[in-house]
């Protein structure tokens, strides 16, 4: 339980989505995220700022209240990270109750312009209770399409971002096209992401759709080293394993060298399971809890995980899921 917090709500029945808006400083997030909030039909959505002094929402933000957070015309709840975010999220629950309203029924997390992503998904984790309310639904990153190649190659935080993230928004599409260099730098950089305008799609739609299944693109390249000591490479397991055998080999990778794992995402059908796929997700020491599927999403059955690292060696990541598991693996080149 966070600190100095009593009588919380109980658990919800079914975990709220939360997703996360992250993009370098000056990439059109803010202005993003005020499109989001202009839908009419958010209610029962709530709006986590983590630098409220610094954004500016225009009509969309009312004075802040003495506890940092506030109604929107639309219905949603907006609240700052003024002590912490796990603090923050415990009294949206806590507010939430006290009004007697159900739960929300998603929520929307803005980091800074700086932010590294990662800490924030494990403060999602590292809760017993934000754990068993919260399911991370979508990591959204905007990309700057007039200075967005200069600023992957200069900022390591930018070049994390979009490698943390499910969906690429294009921002400022309406001032001048992405650049083919830009295109082929993140699907690069990220394959496991789609790349979107942000100027032509929903925003509402974007942010709260809901995690894309789709893995690695055609024709990973292991050794293809991207800016900032960043590689992708696709993992497929040739012969099943055990979910524990499977959350052994991840957690020990995530364990000696979280930091380095950028992102995991797969689809496993194990040894020990009922034939289903389960979508797995991981951001450098976190590991989120098996999403079960109904059935493949394609007609490719093979259990695969991308992975995006830094200066962590394909060989590295095979060791940890052969360590005294006899799976054959494929590791490197292949068709996703």
């Amino acid at each position: 339980m966070a600190p100095g917090l009593k009588g919380l709500a109980a658990v919800p029945e079914e975990p709220i989505p939360l997703s996360v808006l992250t993009g370098f400083l000056g990439s059109g997030k803010t202005t993003f995220l005020g499109r989001v909030l202009a839908t009419p039909d958010l209610a029962d959505t709530a709006v986590v700022i983590s630098e409220f002094g610094a954004v500016a929402l225009d009509h969309l933000l009312i004075e802040a209240e003495s506890e940092g957070i506030v109604d929107l015309p639309n219905g949603c709840t907006c609240c700052a990270v003024r002590q912490g975010l796990a603090d923050t999220l415990y009294r949206l629950v806590d507010r939430r109750r006290d009004s007697g309203r159900p739960p929300f029924r998603r929520i929307a997390l803005e980091t800074s312009g700086l932010a590294d992503p990662a800490p924030i998904l494990y403060t999602l984790s590292a809760d017993a209770y934000l754990e068993a309310s919260l399911r991370l639904d979508r990591v959204v990153a905007t990309i700057d399409s007039i200075a967005g190649s200069s600023t992957l190659k200069r900022f390591p935080e930018a070049t994390a971002q979009a490698a943390s993230a499910d969906l690429l928004v294009l921002t400022k599409t309406d001032l001048a096209p992405a650049a083919p260099e830009l295109l082929a730098h993140l699907t690069t950089l990220n394959p496991i992401a789609r790349v979107v305008d942000g100027v032509a799609v929903d925003a509402a739609a974007a942010l709260f759709g809901g995690a894309p299944i789709a893995l690695a693109r055609s024709r990973l390249r292991a050794e293809a080293i991207h800016a900032h000591g960043i590689v992708s490479l696709c993992l497929r397991l040739r012969q099943p394993m055990t979910r524990l055998e499977f959350a052994m080999a991840l957690g020990r990778l995530a364990q000696e060298h979280g930091e380095n794992l950028l992102r995991v995402k797969g689809l496993i059908a194990f040894a020990d399971g009922d034939g289903r796929p389960a979508a797995i997700h991981a951001v450098q020491h976190t590991m989120y809890p098996p999403r079960w599927l109904a059935d493949w999403p394609d007609g490719d059955h093979s259990s695969r995980l991308v992975f995006i690292v830094r200066d962590l060696a394909p060989e590295t990541i095979l060791a940890h899921f052969m360590r005294g598991n006899p799976v054959k693996i494929d590791i490197g080149e292949g068709e996703a």
